[in-house]
């Protein structure tokens, strides 16, 4: 240090000035304004960029958030569609059940009623036919019985004690 302070001219001193304040003037005429000039446009693109980036940050938990209330749309309303099919599926289940009881018991009356018919059909045609086999058996009996003149007057005495006693 001390060997810079022997050594020290004061005519390279003040050139030395002279060529740094042309220097600065230089670079403060043409270097300076465009190079804050591009940090400026540099640092204002940057805030556009994170600008942008916070809308579109924004935007997107927007459309997430509209699309879980779409979703949650959609399965709601496939929720009551299901619902809506299984309560016409019972609906109609029920009313076939319905259906089918009333035709069942229709049926069940009108085979009855049919039964019934036959067995009246079947207790006519059988009283007929005993009425008619009684008859045939009665007129056989009483022709054997009939057939002399003391067991006709002794037929007409029994029934006449059996009229009176009744």
């Amino acid at each position: 240090m001390e060997k810079l302070i022997n050594d020290f001219s004061y005519g390279l001193f003040f050139w030395m000035t002279i060529i740094l304040v042309i220097l600065v003037i230089l670079l403060a005429k043409f270097a300076w304004k465009p190079i804050v000039e591009a940090l400026n446009a540099r640092e204002e693109g940057i805030a556009n960029a994170l600008a942008s980036a916070e809308a579109a940050r924004k935007e997107m938990q927007n459309l997430q958030a509209d699309n879980q209330r779409i979703l949650q749309e959609a399965r709601a309303e496939r929720d009551a569609m299901i619902k809506d099919a299984r309560d016409i599926r019972e609906k109609m289940i029920a009313d076939a059940k319905a259906e089918a009881q009333t035709q069942g018991e229709k049926m069940i009356e009108q085979a009855k009623a049919a039964i019934e018919s036959e067995k009246n059909a079947a207790m006519a045609e059988l009283k007929s036919q005993v009425s008619g086999f009684s008859l045939d058996i009665a007129e056989k009996i009483l022709k054997n019985e009939l057939s002399d003149k003391a067991s006709q007057t002794s037929l007409v005495e029994r029934m006449l004690d059996d009229v009176k006693l009744n």
